[in-house]
């Protein structure tokens, strides 16, 4: 690995890069991160709307969306995998000191901010599944299993998550336009799927296309379980 110059946050230096792109990002976790990034607006619009058999088919799409990221966390490409960004205390603290070795994917901070929203998305999707509205008319497919109290608490925190969820989502951007204003791109190599590496970082392993069929067909199968509140047929 490198220990080529950093700024503050522990990105390389823009002239220390190399100056040819190379494949970082695969297919799966590009279309998922704008596709969620849709949804979440489209859930919320949907919501407000009253549009509520929308917001119920996007809010499984989110669902099956989320369990393709996690399985490909383990399986995928290696800047998707968790084992690859998800780094400790010592390592965040080196990175944010400017210091540590640099990798292809998410940065040790960027790894954590991943996961909080990802997790946080998960459990608004999940807390979404038992909710139930006054009038016990709409309700989530697993609203089944709790009582209409409990359902109609879980409905409170469903919204309430929904606000966490959009201060996360302002600290991304936020975080965005910092390393923009350092001259870093990150919006560009989550289209383009490419980015350029710091020298002597060799370009990470890709997943084969038969892997990501796979983990879309278990993605969907357990998505449509949930959101026929847990039947075969």
């Amino acid at each position: 690995m490198s220990a080529e110059p950093s700024d503050p946050l522990g990105s390389p230096a823009e002239a220390s890069l190399t100056s040819v792109p190379v494949k970082v990002w695969d297919v799966p976790v590009r279309a998922i991160h704008w596709s969620l990034a849709a949804l979440v607006a489209f859930s919320w619009w949907s919501a407000k709307s009253d549009h509520l058999d929308w917001h119920r088919m996007s809010g499984y799409t989110i669902l099956g969306l989320l369990v393709f990221r996690l399985i490909w966390g383990f399986v995928g490409s290696q800047p998707a995998r968790f084992a690859n960004f998800l780094a400790g205390p010592r390592t965040v603290a080196n990175y944010l000191r400017g210091k540590g070795a640099h990798q292809a994917g998410h940065n040790p901070l960027g790894g954590w901010s991943v996961v909080a929203l990802l997790s946080l998305l998960g459990l608004q999707v999940g807390l979404g599944l038992f909710s139930v509205d006054e009038d016990a008319i709409e309700a989530g497919p697993l609203d089944k299993f709790v009582s209409f109290d409990t359902g109609r608490a879980i409905t409170h925190w469903h919204h309430l998550m929904f606000d966490l969820l959009l201060v996360l989502i302002a600290v991304h951007l936020a975080a965005i336009a910092i390393y923009a204003a350092r001259r870093r791109n990150l919006l560009g190599p989550m289209i383009t799927g490419r980015a350029r590496l710091a020298p002597g970082v060799e370009a990470p392993a890709m997943a084969p296309l038969w892997r990501i069929a796979a983990a879309a067909a278990a993605a969907f199968a357990v998505a449509w379980f949930i959101a026929h509140g847990l039947k075969l047929v």
